[in-house]
């Protein structure tokens, strides 16, 4: 079977179209709320902080904002891109059309990721109208913020298959993945906290996304570069192996 490009573009093409339709919530939001990060955080707090590993506070915790905008926004996008075809029945003509499951999720996976992709780009650039930023990496900035959305993005996926309403589609973006991101060193480093909670923290999996992506500017991270891109990765083939095996099964699609 040949690779259906065409049934690809056509559904990246859609959703697209529905974020543009959508940039206040898509775009906007995100970047005003980043910015009263930056206000309270970065100038009011900030300011009375001292330097990080030798890095402004203010300017410290710009990847782990990206990153806690990223993550929820992947979610987002990829969860209500496919719950939505569910919620109204479309996702029959989806499975019925001539294009494979891994097109589907190239698709839809590849819209999510590149809507998550271009935000923590805008909040980037939104962030050096706050504080002298660095990038000691930025290919390597450039990867992290591309693997994470598409993993993320897989993720949220996931959640919208599984989603049998509005409210389990937020269930878990909001009451797990945004406290963990709280606490996996968005606002701090877990080196400044006490050994026990110290090492309880190695157990948060957000820790080594925060940690590598923070590493892409400074050159430094709470764990090696080499384990953060590495559970990156494990977790990204683990949420594609869940999605094979949901469609390979029907999971919530068929019945």
């Amino acid at each position: 079977m040949t690779f259906n490009g065409h049934g690809v573009w056509a559904i990246y093409r859609f959703e697209m179209a529905r974020a543009l339709r959508t940039i206040w919530q898509s775009v906007v939001t995100p970047v005003i709320t980043t910015a009263l990060y930056f206000i309270v955080f970065g100038s009011a707090i900030g300011s009375r902080m001292d330097a990080i590993d030798g890095v402004a506070y203010g300017a410290f915790i710009v990847p782990g904002l990206i990153m806690l905008s990223l993550f929820t926004q992947s979610i987002f996008n990829a969860s209500f891109g496919i719950y939505f075809p569910k919620f109204t029945g479309t996702i029959y003509e989806i499975l019925s059309a001539p294009v494979s499951s891994l097109e589907v999720v190239i698709a839809y996976v590849g819209a999510a990721a590149t809507k998550s992709a271009v935000l923590g780009l805008i909040i980037l650039a939104t962030s050096t109208l706050f504080v002298p930023l660095q990038v000691l990496h930025p290919v390597a900035m450039l990867a992290m913020l591309v693997l994470i959305s598409v993993t993320f993005s897989l993720f949220g996926f996931i959640i919208g298959i599984w989603a049998g309403s509005f409210e389990q589609l937020n269930f878990i973006p909001m009451l797990v993945v945004t406290p963990l991101t709280f606490l996996g060193g968005s606002f701090y480093s877990i080196n400044m906290l006490p050994d026990v909670w110290r090492a309880v923290a190695h157990f948060n999996p957000v820790v080594y996304l925060i940690s590598g992506f923070r590493w892409t500017f400074y050159g430094q991270g709470d764990v090696p570069i080499g384990i953060s891109v590495a559970a990156t990765v494990g977790f990204f083939m683990v949420c594609l192996a869940v999605i094979m095996w949901m469609f390979k099964t029907g999971y919530r699609l068929k019945n």
